[in-house]
């Protein structure tokens, strides 16, 4: 008995993990996001997907997949559920036809439109300055960058 007291002393406290504080921020945003989200018709991931098309058309799905750090498994699903409601097209690439290009459609354009008032909205509800989230967002990218070298690493 006298092993097992002592066993949970050495376990952490769950507000100190780093990566909790991470995972419960990560369902924090998802929550601000719905709400905004739903009135474009758009899950989180797809909200992504559309942003990066939003700031480069045509892009590969290997290219998308880099961006946004998402193997082509599960990022093939997002892709054609955005072809099926019209935003997206997909087709294979003329010089390599193992390539498949998303490209956007007009109704995927226009929904840019509707999208523009999201970052402010997000802005407002972190309570935070846009220095101090560019600031965090660099730490994040950072902290990033290192795990996924420890995890090819190990």
């Amino acid at each position: 008995m006298d092993n097992i007291d002592r066993a949970d002393e050495d376990l952490p406290d769950l507000n100190s993990l780093l990566c909790f504080t991470v995972y419960s921020a990560g369902h924090a945003f998802n929550k601000v996001y719905k709400p905004l989200l739903d009135e474009l018709g758009l899950t989180y991931p797809q909200y992504l997907v559309m942003v990066a098309l939003w700031a480069g058309d045509d892009q590969s799905v290997g290219e998308l997949g880099e961006k946004l750090f998402l193997e082509s498994s599960t990022l093939t699903p997002l892709l054609k559920r955005l072809e099926a409601e019209g935003l997206v097209s997909r087709r294979r690439d003329t010089a390599d036809e193992r390539v498949v290009r998303i490209t956007l459609t007009d109704q995927g354009r226009a929904l840019k439109s509707k999208a523009t008032t999201i970052p402010a909205c997000i802005l407002k509800a972190t309570g935070m300055t846009i220095t101090e989230l560019r600031a965090l967002g660099e730490q994040m990218a950072i902290l990033r960058r290192n795990l996924r070298q420890a995890g090819l690493e190990g």
